[in-house]
């Protein structure tokens, strides 16, 4: 229960709904009590009636005995009926409080929770797979919304009904009473005991349906893998098998429900056979009379719900206090990167790396180790090196998505902590080596970091990035939809919009991180041209590409060669050619390779 307690704040913001719930509560109790005690008194009133009328039968007194008969029963028919609209009346108070504070809550804590998300930086999504997070902001926040609601409602009503009706039955006869709720405990802990079974299997079932879930999702993402390797026949074999045992485990808890009901009918009917029984005794003896025994029968059914919600309820808290618990880990990260609440905005595009080092946690792999390099505003800065040698790593620590262990990187001339968040990755154009595009149109995926843009803009940056007229191709132009993850389009056409994603931004620091590595040599020539004539009108704006092409990079006006995470070259074109190093073999290298062509 005490991770449930983090809910305290979302409950006193909704206190007036829940006061109100509970006033309701009670006053449905209270209409629901009613009723016993009129049929109580109908069914005494037609025994005393019966007494007379054999006696008067035939006679004027017999006749006024009839009709006062019918009109005591149609009145109290009309009693019984109205108490039973009063109920469902405040019954539909309680459920438009209680139940509606509770999806209110749910609204604000999924909103809530998936705000977190959006502050932890790239480590904690390293670390946790998107298929539990997904299962935490929709199933964990939906058991605690059941708490919120159902689990409050009932929990409410079963008190206030066991003390109401308890009270009314004491005061009537405590012995009948003893006896009469002899059996309801044993139902109750029966009850709990099944929906502790239910649970454990509800459990399994959830976590093979995930599973489940998991393969169908990365079969048909893969689906292009499956088609080209023939192993549409396996994957059908593991997905029966992985069916198989869904069904095996979801025929268990159907044999488990099928207990339920009988088991609740069988208890309540040892109360209503034992009040019958008891009750019968005291009427012979004269103690009780036969509208007593109609009243304690309509109370057992009273008691009925709120008795086995007892286990249904405790069953439901334990879940949500699991589900708060996973909530609670959630919530209690915090990101290592921290932005402060500045407004100081970047001016200029200079940037510094200072003996910068960084190492993933995760791996220990050491993607950075003392790397140092400058640029200036108007500069372009060309990176090369060979897979893994930390380049993307670089690229991502200018925008803080990673921040490193050692050294200092400035921008602007100052520490890159000293910008906001905003501020910061406003002034940055970032297009990563992992293109990502949404399932929406072209325009939208392009005007994505720019949302006002207009269409004049969106088209300029396609055209920039040389992918217009291919969208132009397109059977709904601008608005086609990409499709997930941008499966629709090929390689060197998700890279082009991903670059004028970038681009449309016009920010001071463009990073191009081996965006053209899927292009073709004369798109590839047609995008640096477009990318020196962008400098010749934006002279303040600087550069950062990463290639493993020389053709990307060699109009550099300063180019590092990093290798196992340290620079070892540095220079222009020239100079690295001359050098006779990494550089100048892979230039020599694809220099062979277009000659060969």
């Amino acid at each position: 229960m005490r991770a449930l307690f983090a809910l305290n704040p979302y409950i006193w913001k909704y206190k007036r709904q829940l006061m109100l719930g509970i006033l309701f509560v009670a006053i449905s109790n209270l209409f629901a009590v009613y009723p016993a005690q009129i049929v109580r008194g109908a069914i005494d009133m037609v025994g005393d009636v019966l007494k007379f009328y054999s006696i008067f039968s035939g006679f004027e007194t017999g006749q006024f005995l009839d009709g006062m008969l019918v009109k005591s029963l149609i009145l109290f028919g009309a009693l019984v009926i109205i108490m039973a609209l009063l109920r469902g009346v405040f019954l539909f108070f309680t459920r438009q409080t209680l139940i509606v504070m509770s999806r209110l809550i749910e609204y604000d804590i999924r909103n809530d929770l998936y705000d977190h998300f959006q502050q932890l930086s790239l480590t904690f999504y390293r670390k946790n797979r998107t298929g539990d997070l997904m299962a935490r902001i929709a199933e964990d926040v939906s058991r605690v919304r059941m708490y919120l609601g159902p689990g409050i409602m009932y929990t409410l009503n079963t008190i206030s009904l066991f003390i109401v009706v308890v009270t009314t039955m004491i005061v009537v006869n405590p012995e009948l009473t003893l006896y009469t709720l002899i059996p309801l405990p044993v139902l109750s802990y029966l009850i709990y005991y099944v929906e502790s079974i239910i649970q454990r299997k509800s459990e399994r079932i959830q976590a093979q349906l995930s599973k489940l879930t998991t393969f169908t999702q990365e079969i048909f993402s893969g689906v292009r893998v499956v088609k080209a390797y023939v192993k549409e026949s396996e994957s059908v074999d593991k997905f029966t098998e992985e069916s198989d045992i869904y069904k095996e485990k979801s025929m268990g808890l159907a044999k488990v429900n099928a207990l339920f009901f009988p088991l609740v009918i069988f208890l309540v009917g040892i109360s209503t056979i034992i009040t019958v029984w008891v009750g019968g005794e005291k009427v012979i003896y004269g103690s009780l009379t036969l509208g007593n025994i109609a009243e304690f029968i309509i109370y057992i059914n009273l008691l009925t719900w709120p008795i086995v919600s007892i286990g249904w309820v405790t069953t439901m808290i334990q879940r949500a206090a699991a589900s708060q618990v996973r909530l609670n880990e959630l919530l209690e990260q915090r990101s290592e990167i921290r932005f402060p609440e500045s407004d100081e905005e970047i001016k200029t595009a200079a940037l510094e790396f200072k003996e910068v080092s960084f190492t993933y946690k995760e791996t220990g792999i050491t993607a950075l180790n003392d790397v140092s390099f400058q640029i200036k505003p108007g500069q372009k800065l060309g990176v090369v090196g060979p897979t893994g040698s930390g380049k993307s790593t670089l690229c991502a620590m200018i925008p803080r998505l990673f921040d490193p262990h050692y050294g200092e990187i400035r921008i602007d001339y100052q520490p890159i902590q000293n910008f906001s968040r905003d501020h910061l990755r406003q002034a940055i154009g970032y297009a990563p080596q992992d293109v990502f595009l949404f399932s929406d149109t072209v325009a939208g995926n392009i005007a994505f970091g720019k949302p006002e843009a207009s269409e004049d803009a969106i088209e300029e940056a396609a055209k920039r990035s040389s992918i217009y007229d291919n969208i132009i191709d397109f059977p709904q132009k601008f608005k086609t939809i990409v499709g997930e993850r941008g499966v629709t389009l090929s390689g060197g056409q998700k890279q082009r919009i991903s670059v004028a994603r970038a681009w449309i931004k016009k920010p001071r620091l463009l990073i191009l991180d081996d965006v053209l590595s899927a292009v073709d040599t004369k798109t590839e020539e047609e995008v640096l041209r477009n990318l020196r004539t962008y400098r010749e009108e934006n002279p303040e704006v600087a550069v950062i590409m990463v290639a493993h092409r020389i053709s990307c990079v060699q109009d550099s006006d300063l180019i590092i060669v990093i290798e196992d995470g340290k620079i070892t070259e540095s220079g222009t074109h020239q100079q690295l050619v001359e050098n006779q190093g990494y550089y100048a073999r892979i230039y020599e290298k694809q220099l062979l390779e277009t000659e060969e062509v």
